[in-house]
């Protein structure tokens, strides 16, 4: 394989109103692809959608949806179908976690992290790898996570659904193969994003330093431009080092309390 062609694609892109989805309808609209974008804040998108269109002459259609309604998948691919169009690509970005002890979290937002994080993930992907196949020249990102890699006291979760994403992705990729489809997981650290805003304190990123999403998009986007790209990608050094380490040097009991006392209420 070599580096992707973007031109002449579309690409459906979830949390696109923000942060690591704003910064990917960026970066493929300079490389020529035309965009989806899927969010629940419609001026942001659209906002957005005016810079994409006036500086890199793409098309690009917006979506305000929440993806924790019932079957999100189904329903973006009725409508980008309605529209005419033939998605090749997809980007799933959209995601958010809660805070705090798990018997403590107020149920309902748990179903919805799990309906965003994890179940509107794998409907979307389901819905369209198919077209995605047949295509063979696009590519399916889901975002998981470093809190894929262990346990996340106070996160609990949230680091779940990431090993979720992290898994399923990993496995669509072996599945995949030979089709020009590539397929990987993104686990970015801590980011310069809305989610800290979202998860209402800056404990959960555990004393890390943030990344900043357009290097987290730019590891992404390398990575799959390589002649044999990986089924996941780890952004940032310090963070590739740990999850490739961690499980070697240390046992999971003492992993697990180290990333406790991290995003302790105590620090």
């Amino acid at each position: 394989m070599t580096a992707v062609d973007y031109h002449g694609q579309t690409t459906l892109i979830t949390g696109a109103s923000a942060g690591l989805g704003a910064e990917f309808a960026r970066r493929l609209a300079a490389r020529g692809s035309d965009l989806v974008l899927v969010a629940r804040r419609r001026p942001r998108l659209e906002d957005l959608a005016a810079e994409l269109r006036a500086h890199h002459r793409v098309q690009v259609h917006v979506v305000e949806m929440d993806l924790a309604a019932d079957r999100p998948g189904q329903a973006l691919a009725a409508h980008v179908e309605g529209l005419g169009l033939n998605v090749t690509s997809v980007i799933n970005n959209a995601g958010f976690a809660t805070f705090g002890p798990f018997h403590q979290t107020d149920p309902q937002r748990l179903r919805q992290e799990i309906a965003v994080d994890v179940t509107a993930v794998a409907d979307i992907s389901r819905a369209f790898i198919g077209q995605l196949r047949t295509a063979g020249c696009g590519v399916l990102v889901n975002v998981a996570s470093m809190a894929a890699y262990q346990p996340n006291p106070r996160m609990a979760l949230y680091g779940a659904t990431k090993a979720f994403v992290l898994s399923l992705t990993e496995a669509l990729w072996e599945e995949s193969r030979g089709t020009g489809l590539r397929v990987m997981a993104l686990s970015p650290g801590a980011t310069r994003t809305e989610f800290f805003d979202v998860v209402g304190t800056m404990q959960a990123a555990g004393g890390s330093r943030l990344a900043e999403p357009a290097d987290v998009v730019r590891t992404a986007l390398a990575a799959l431009d390589r002649r044999n790209p990986p089924p996941s990608a780890v952004a940032g050094r310090l963070n590739r080092v740990t999850a490739a380490l961690a499980h070697r040097l240390t046992t999971r009991r003492q992993i697990i309390r180290a990333v406790g006392r991290l995003t302790s209420e105590r620090t």
